[in-house]
């Protein structure tokens, strides 16, 4: 008993000393050019639904902001965070909730629990579209229980309902749980890093993928921004 209570002692030292000497990157995503005008959704084929929003609800592919900011792209550590092996223990949740997927995009580390909940008084249908991972396709009526579903390879997962064309979302499953969705005008942080080489990588689904290489010395925050060209579909 006692050896383990020294080893779980050096343990929790071994963390804190880490976290102490860890930094940070910061910084945002903006872009350049003109967006495509999002559209506004009509949920008429859905009475419950269309009561439940007081201001029309708009399609999510490209959330803009002040100053050219860019929302809802997910910054993530794609080189150097090796914590590929640490799988947290909570469970993340896609909540359908006013015929709409919430969060818009859910990120999550690989083989982490995720749990699918219908807050509607209406039936869903969740339609995880995967090219790596293993594909699903389930009804899942009012008051039922959480659908629960775990992806074992990273990847990100286009998400459809067949039953309400106008819901889309996606699953971003990544190897780290160093990441963040730019929001807040397009903010980002990714803290907690200890000192070394990382490649930071920015992810946008209408816009691509962007990668920035950046070392982490002792506790410092270093800035790295993402700028990525608007273009119409």
């Amino acid at each position: 008993m006692r050896t383990q209570q020294m080893l779980l002692a050096l343990l929790t030292l071994l963390v804190c000393s880490s976290l102490m000497f860890a930094g940070t990157v910061s910084g945002k995503v903006t872009y350049t050019g003109t967006p495509e005008k999002q559209k506004p959704i009509n949920m008429g084929k859905e009475p419950y639904c269309a009561k439940q929003h007081t201001k029309p609800v708009t399609f999510e592919a490209v959330v803009t902001g002040p100053n050219n900011a860019l929302e809802n792209v997910v910054v993530y550590v794609s080189s150097g965070a090796n914590d590929e092996g640490q799988v947290p223990s909570q469970a993340v949740t896609f909540e359908q909730k006013g015929c709409q997927y919430i969060p818009h995009i859910l990120v999550m580390h690989t083989n982490q629990e995720l749990k699918i909940t219908n807050s509607d008084q209406a039936t869903h249908n969740i339609h995880p579209q995967p090219k790596v991972n293993r594909e699903s396709n389930n009804s899942q009526a009012p008051g039922a229980a959480p659908i629960v579903e775990k992806y074992a390879r990273a990847e990100f997962i286009s998400v459809k309902c067949n039953v309400h064309p106008w819901m889309h979302g996606y699953f971003a499953v990544l190897k780290t749980s160093h990441y963040d969705v730019s929001k807040d005008g397009g903010n980002f942080k990714l803290p907690n890093l200890p000192p070394g080489k990382y490649t930071i990588t920015a992810w946008h689904e209408e816009y691509g993928i962007q990668n920035a290489d950046v070392t982490i010395t002792d506790n410092e925050t270093k800035n790295v921004n993402f700028t990525f060209k608007a273009e119409s579909h």
